[in-house]
This record gives structure tokens, sequence and C-alpha cells, in this order.
């Protein structure tokens, strides 16, 4: 039963989202990295971690944001650090894009109408997604906040794997590291 009303869901918005028209000229693969790129920190925008994170493989995600920047969606800029690596980040036109579809308009209607049960649910669903991903080898891409390694210090928030200071806004940005904070039993 849970897998049909995921599974549905999931249909929902594939068809809400194929049927848009402002995403007329994008394929869903290109549609699901912008909205990632759209979410990542600076750690996580790489095309490495977006066909992690899609369960792709290289070519194919490769294939999609070479078409994203040549829609002047996607620019890529080399690391500063490492010259072997590119960063991408979304162009103002895709940041607009993504305001203007996600999440989607029938989503948050149902979730209006369900008022307080749609934070239960949330709860919920975010409990299955942490279960889930603690019982198998899938990196979780989780929100920096929520972290083992995110730490607040009196400077502000502070990543202890990179050892770097972050952004306030970066602590609701997934990343690629994350780790679920270990657990103490009582």
């Amino acid at each position: 039963m849970l897998f049909d009303l995921l599974e549905r869901l999931s249909s929902l918005t594939r068809v809400w989202f194929r049927e848009h028209p402002l995403l007329a000229d994008l394929q869903p693969v290109q549609l699901s990295a912008l909205m990632y790129l759209g979410r990542c920190n600076r750690y996580s925008n790489t095309p490495l971690a977006v066909a992690d994170y899609l369960g792709l493989t290289k070519g194919t995600v490769s294939q999609s944001l070479k078409a994203l920047e040549a829609k002047g969606l996607l620019v890529k800029t080399q690391d500063a650090r490492d010259k072997r690596s590119v960063h991408l980040t979304l162009s103002e036109p895709a940041r607009g894009l993504l305001e203007a579809v996600v999440p989607p308009d029938f989503l948050l209607a149902g979730a209006e109408r369900m008022g307080t049960q749609a934070q239960d649910l949330e709860g919920l669903l975010l409990d299955l997604l942490r279960n889930i991903q603690q019982g198998t080898d899938v990196p979780s891409f989780g929100l920096c906040r929520t972290c083992r390694f995110h730490q607040t210090l009196p400077a502000g928030p502070f990543c202890g794997l990179t050892q770097e200071p972050l952004a306030k806004s970066d602590i609701n940005l997934i990343c690629r590291e994350h780790q679920q904070p270990e657990t103490t039993d009582t």
C-alpha cells in the first residue's frame, strides 16, 4: 500500500511537470538536475554529485548538463583549488523557472487542505527516508543542519568535516557529504 501511494504521487508529479508550459523544452532528467542544483551546497554542485544524487550514469548526466548549459540554464566554472573539477550553478533564468514550478501547485493545494496533518506527514516521510538510508548503502544527501558534522560556533555555522565556516543560508542546503548524527542509547 505504501509503495502504491508513493508511486501514484510520483506519477502525478511527473505528469504535472510534463504538462507545465514553462517546462516544455526540458527533459525530466534535466529538470531533476536543475532541482538538485537549486538546493545543493558548494561541496555538492559537481557533475559527479548530480549523477550520484539522481542515481544515473555520468554519461547520461553529462549530456543533460551540456543541454542545460546550451539553453542558458546552467553555468560551469572551474574549481579554484582543483583545476580538474568544475562547479555548476544555476543561471538567473533557471532560478526563476524553478521558483515558478517548484513545488507543484497541486501539492501545495493538497497540503493546505490537509492543515496540520501535512506537517505530520512530512515528518513521517522524513523518518521513512532516514530509516531507508540507514538500512542501505546509499549517500544520504541531507540538509547541512541535520548532519553530524554541522556545528554552531559563536562565529556562526561551521562544517566539522571541511573545517570551513558556513553561511547561514548553507545550513538549509543539500550536501553530498551529509552523515546522520550518531545516536546515543540511553
